[in-house]
C-alpha cells in the first residue's frame, strides 16, 4: 500500500475482535457457573447436557439462517440486530427460575411439567442467547470478505476470532468473582449488559466500504485489489443464492464436514472443561481461575498464529486454497496431544490443563483457516450462506458430542469410574481434526473458485 493510504480496515477488524469476545464471554459464563448450579438445583450431568445443547441446536438451525439474513439485511444492520438479541439473552438467564415456574404451568400440559423448573429456564435462556450469537461469524466473515484483499484475510480472521480466546480468558477472571460477590444472577447480568455498550461503536464507526468516509482513496483501491474486489465494493445488493444451489458443490460438503467433526471440540473444552476440574481435582469458583486463564491464553496465542501460517506457503508459491491445506494438516496433528491428558493426569492437574490447551489452541488456529476456505472458493455473495451451513452443521456435531458426553459422565459416575468417560472424549477430541482434513482433502484435493453462482 502507498505510504498515504490509511489503515481504517483494522479498525473495523478491531471491532469484530471485541465483538467476537463478548460472543465468548456471554456463552461461558453458564459453565463457569455450573459447579455452583449444579449444587444448587441438583442436576445431573445429562441434564447439564440438555441445557448446553439447547444452545448448540439453537445455534446450529439458526446458522443456517444467519448468513441468509445478514446478506439480506447487511452486515451494519444485521450484526446490531445480532448483539442486541443474545445480550438480551445473556441477561434473561438471571431470570431463569421465574421463566422456568412460567412456561411450566403454562405449558404444562405438553408434558414439560416433568422437567424441573430450573432447567426448563435455562434452556429457555440459552435458545435466546444462541439466537442472537448465531449471528457474529457470518457476519464478521463477511465483514472481512468486504474489507480485506484474499491475502491478508486468514490473518484479519485470526485476530478477530482471538476474540474468542480473550473472551475465555477474562470469564474465568471475572464470572466466579461477581458471583461470590454478587451473586450467580449479577454475573449474567454484569456481562449481558457489555454488549450494549459494543453496539455504540458499531453504529458510530462501522459502514459498508463503499460507503465509508474513513477510507482514503489509496486504501479502497488496496481492498478493490483482490480477485473479487469489484464485487465486494461494489453498492449493487447481493444477489441471492439459492441453498440448493450450494450443495451441489463438493467446497460445501467439505467445509461443512470439517466444521461438524470439529466444532463438537471446542465446545466440549468451552462447556465442560470446569466440571472436569471439579470432578478429577475438587476445583470450583475462584479456585479453576488460574488453570483456566492459563489454558486459553495459550489458544489465543493459537489463533493469530494459525491465521499467519499459511503464509509461509504462500510465499513459496503455493496458492492460497494449497497453503491453507498444508497448515491446516500440520495444525491437525497438535490436537493428538490430548490423548496424553488423562494418563498423565494424577501426576498434577497442570499436565491435563497444559496439553488440552494445546488442542484447543490448535481448534482456533484451525477455525481461523476453515473458514477462510469459504471466501477462498465462493464469491462475496454466497459467503454468509456457505458459513450459515457449515455453523449449523458444527452446532449438530456439538449437540451430539454434548449429549454424549453428558451421557457418559453420568453412567460411568454410576459406576465409579467417571474418569472413564472423560478419556473417551479426550480420545475423540484428539483425533477428530485429522478425520476432518482426510475427508476435506478428498473432497477439494485441487484449489478451484465457484465461478457459476
Amino acid at each position: 500500500m502507498p505510504k498515504t493510504a490509511t489503515n481504517f480496515r483494522w479498525t473495523v477488524v478491531a471491532l469484530l475482535f471485541f465483538a467476537t469476545t463478548i460472543n465468548y464471554l456471554d456463552r461461558q459464563v453458564l459453565s463457569l457457573l455450573y459447579p455452583m448450579l449444579q449444587e444448587k438445583f441438583s442436576w445431573t450431568n445429562s441434564q447439564y447436557a440438555n441445557i448446553a445443547s439447547a444452545f448448540q441446536f439453537t445455534y446450529a438451525v439458526c446458522l443456517l439462517f444467519a448468513g441468509r439474513v445478514i446478506d439480506k439485511l447487511g452486515t451494519k444492520s444485521g450484526y446490531a440486530w445480532a448483539i442486541i438479541i443474545w445480550s438480551i439473552g445473556a441477561i434473561v438467564h438471571a431470570l431463569a427460575i421465574p421463566i422456568g415456574e412460567f412456561l411450566v404451568n403454562t405449558l404444562g400440559w405438553i408434558g414439560i411439567a416433568a422437567v424441573p423448573v430450573s432447567v426448563v429456564g435455562f434452556i429457555f435462556s440459552r435458545a435466546l442467547l444462541a439466537l442472537g450469537e448465531a449471528g457474529n461469524f457470518p457476519a464478521a466473515i463477511k465483514v472481512t470478505a468486504e474489507y480485506f484483499p484474499k491475502k491478508e484475510r486468514s490473518f484479519a480472521t485470526g485476530i478477530f476470532n482471538s476474540g474468542a480466546n480473550v473472551g475465555a480468558v477474562l470469564a474465568p477472571l471475572s464470572v466466579p468473582w461477581i458471583a461470590e460477590v454478587w451473586g450467580w444472577e449479577m454475573a449474567f447480568i454484569i456481562i449481558g449488559a457489555i454488549g450494549f455498550l459494543w453496539l455504540f461503536f458499531w453504529l458510530y464507526y462501522y459502514a459498508p466500504p463503499a460507503e465509508q468516509k474513513r477510507l482514503s482513496a489509496e486504501e479502497h483501491a488496496y481492498i478493490k485489489s483482490s480477485e473479487a474486489g469489484e464485487e465486494i465494493i461494489s453498492k449493487t445488493p447481493d444477489q441471492k443464492v439459492k441453498w440448493t444451489q450450494l450443495f451441489k458443490y463438493n467446497q460445501t460438503w467439505a467445509f461443512t464436514f470439517g466444521k461438524f467433526m470439529t466444532d463438537g471440540v471446542w465446545w466440549f473444552f468451552l462447556f465442560w472443561l470446569p466440571a472436569y476440574l471439579k470432578e478429577k481435582y475438587g476445583m470450583t469458583g475462584t479456585e479453576t481461575m488460574l488453570p483456566l486463564v492459563v489454558l486459553y491464553s495459550m489458544v489465543m496465542i493459537g489463533s493469530v498464529a494459525g491465521g499467519w501460517f499459511p503464509a509461509y506457503f504462500m510465499k513459496k508459491g503455493y496458492n492460497a486454497y494449497e497453503g491453507r491445506m498444508k497448515a491446516m494438516f500440520i495444525i491437525a496433528l497438535f490436537p493428538l496431544v490430548v490423548l496424553a491428558a488423562q494418563p498423565l493426569g494424577d501426576i498434577s492437574f497442570w499436565i491435563p490443563v497444559l496439553l488440552i490447551g494445546v488442542g484447543a489452541s490448535a481448534h482456533q488456529a484451525w477455525s481461523a483457516n476453515i473458514f477462510t476456505t469459504v471466501s477462498d472458493m465462493f464469491p462475496n455473495k454466497a459467503i454468509a450462506s456457505v458459513v450459515g451451513i457449515g455453523g449449523m452443521a458444527g452446532g449438530i456435531g456439538g449437540v451430539l458430542t454434548t449429549k454424549v458426553g453428558g451421557a457418559l459422565f453420568d453412567h460411568y459416575k454410576a459406576l465409579g469410574h467417571i474418569e472413564t468417560g472423560y478419556t473417551i472424549m479426550f480420545a475423540f477430541c484428539a483425533v477428530a481434526y485429522v478425520i476432518a482434513w482426510s475427508v476435506m482433502k478428498s473432497l477439494v484435493p485441487k484449489f478451484k473458485k465457484i465461478e457459476d453462482l
